[in-house]
């Protein structure tokens, strides 16, 4: 059996939408098209009788023997597809060519679960973007233990960067798991898909031309080398706030470590979960135990100096 939805389309003509076609021999009702609602009306013809349809436009469609009005073969038109037993369907056989797009599918491509998809480009670029922002968009990754000052300096980079008329996006660790990432825990696997997601965003933030700043503790190499390798080398800045355990949990700002030293807290990183240095990051911010502690604007000046000093401040 055939069933045929119909959807209208603003100049009249009905589209033809999620069309299925069964094996049976059995006399099938035509189609007929009602403007604005589905209909199936009734007739003696055998699904034989059931033409191909042949996209005239992208607001329009006509029945006919093919693609190319030869009526032999199976026909080649954009939108929908149609096998030899002239039966419709939405996903285009592998043989087919997708005009609109001017690509072959056989273009199509499968990422992780993701099959059967096309990159399409865009004909307005990164820097396009970025002349009009008058900078360079980039990725900047701060890391550090719980309590090293990661959102205190996120926030003071980002207000003394857009007192020069910058435009910048913090992604906050906590503030992206009260959103985003709120299905993840932080075991070792959700850590790290928790990390992968905010480096996917952070690298479309940075496509925009915006200065993206992360601030997350993000604390296995394999998971920051990960997010490196999205972005272009020179995109993607990563700052170590290199502040003694010690001093982390002497501030404490959240009480975390005392839960962890209790046990009450498990996985806890610094504690009883390790934090992996970065190996050759861009930046280091170091604060020595019994040293006087660096200002949050202290520390955004020195990553200001590094985005002028190459070039980020200037399209």
């Amino acid at each position: 059996m055939c069933v045929v939805q119909t959807l209208c389309s603003p100049c009249g003509g009905g589209l033809f939408q999620n069309i299925e076609c069964g094996t049976s021999t059995e006399k099938v009702r035509f189609v007929k098209f009602h403007r604005g609602f589905n209909a199936v009306g009734l007739g003696s013809f055998r699904k034989s009788l059931l033409k191909p349809i042949a996209a005239k436009d992208g607001r329009e469609s006509s029945l006919s023997g093919d693609g190319n009005g030869s009526g032999s073969g199976p026909p080649k038109y954009k939108g929908i597809s149609v096998n030899t037993r002239n039966c419709v369907k939405n996903e285009p056989d592998s043989s087919f060519t997708n005009h609109s797009a001017g690509k072959n599918v056989r273009d199509l491509s499968t990422n992780g679960n993701s099959t059967n998809i096309l990159w399409h480009e865009c004909p307005i670029q990164k820097h396009d973007r970025q002349k009009i922002l008058q900078q360079k968009g980039c990725v900047i990754w701060i890391t550090g233990l719980s309590g090293s000052g990661k959102s205190t300096i996120a926030c003071a980079l980002s207000r003394s960067l857009h007192s020069r008329g910058k435009l910048t996006y913090i992604l906050d660790g906590d503030n992206i798991r009260h959103g985003l990432n709120r299905d993840l825990s932080f075991r070792a696997e959700d850590r790290s898909e928790n990390i992968r997601r905010i480096g996917e965003v952070a690298k479309l933030l940075a496509d925009a031309g915006v200065i993206c700043i992360t601030s997350l503790i993000s604390p296995y190499q394999k998971d920051r080398d990960a997010c490196r390798a999205l972005l272009p080398k020179e995109d993607f800045i990563e700052v170590f706030l290199d502040v003694p355990l010690a001093v982390c949990e002497a501030r404490d700002p959240k009480g975390l470590y005392k839960l962890a030293r209790a046990g009450m807290i498990k996985g806890f990183t610094g504690i009883d979960d390790p934090y992996e240095p970065p190996c050759s990051c861009e930046i280091v911010l170091q604060q020595i135990k019994g040293s006087e502690c660096m200002s949050p604007n202290n520390a955004a000046e020195k990553v200001i100096s590094y985005l002028e000093k190459n070039g980020y401040l200037r399209a």
